[in-house]
């Protein structure tokens, strides 16, 4: 990476960052979480950002050579902006702070499930896909 420089990379992952974060922030107010209310929204952009992200990464290493800036703007940049570990933390604190131990744990335990769940689950739909249609 070197020879062309790491500026280009780094100002993909930002205006994809800039991307990813703002459609996690337009999902948030579309769907808003009622405070002390299970975090819905949250779980659902993270559950879709890694699903996207297993079936990208199947994509860009066995099915295409892709341009060397579209995995760090849409891996890194977008879906890093998308999924949210840091609004995560904060609605368990929040729910443990509430009152609603009980949520947060469930909260913790389901989201990481399902996000494992989902990364998995692209990744080998996507890997069936790209092999049922190589020759």
């Amino acid at each position: 990476m070197r020879e062309n420089g790491v500026w280009p990379v780094v100002a993909v992952v930002a205006v994809g960052g800039a991307i990813g974060a703002s459609a996690r922030y337009g999902a948030s107010l579309i769907w808003p979480t009622v405070p002390g209310a299970f975090p819905t929204t949250t779980l659902l952009v993270n559950v879709i950002g890694c699903a996207v992200m297993g079936a990208f990464m199947v994509i860009l290493t066995e099915a295409r050579t892709p341009h060397r800036l579209l995995r760090p703007f849409f891996g890194t940049g977008v879906l890093g902006g998308f999924t949210t570990f840091s609004t995560y933390a904060l609605d368990i604190e929040r729910l443990v702070d509430a009152g609603h131990a009980r949520t947060g744990l469930a909260y913790l335990g389901l989201t990481l499930l399902a996000a494992l769940a989902a990364v998995w689950g692209a990744a080998w739909a996507t890997r069936c896909l790209v092999l049922a249609r190589r020759p």
